[in-house]
């Protein structure tokens, strides 16, 4: 089934000031298509998480929203360093966030479980000294 949009946001390693660019820029597309209430909210919450968490975790990467008659979906997929343990890193409260993002607000360890908890469908893969691959679907009905 082909998209009905299809944008790929490219997310810079440690680029705090754009922070937030890519899922404020999704939030807009979405509301242009008449998708509101709880699934607009939960698409942010996810898509704010994610970005963040390529800014913060990784090597840089890119984040993709799709739009299908029956969901959005989001994939997230970055260049390292990949998640030792992934059911650590699921934990709430739980972050490997370095001073700077701690310093500036971030890194609280809620990105994964907010995102998990948001979404209707959630995969993570995850490779160390790879990259990981979030993908998420919210349903519209």
């Amino acid at each position: 089934m082909d998209a009905l949009i299809r944008q790929t946001y490219p997310v810079a390693s440690a680029d705090y000031t754009s922070a937030g660019q890519a899922s404020g820029d999704i939030k807009r597309r979405l509301k242009k298509l008449g998708i509101g209430g709880d699934v607009l909210r939960r698409v942010s919450v996810a898509s704010y998480e994610v970005e963040l968490n390529l800014v913060i975790h990784s090597l840089g990467g890119e984040l993709t929203l799709s739009v299908y008659p029956e969901y959005v979906e989001l994939v997230s997929r970055d260049v390292g360093p990949g998640i030792p343990d992934l059911s650590l890193a699921m934990r709430e409260g739980w972050s490997t966030a370095s001073d700077e993002a701690r310093s500036l607000g971030f890194g609280a360890g809620m990105g994964l479980p907010n995102m998990k908890r948001n979404a209707s469908d959630f995969e993570i893969k995850s490779e160390v000294g790879v990259g990981t691959e979030i993908t998420m679907k919210f349903n519209l009905a």
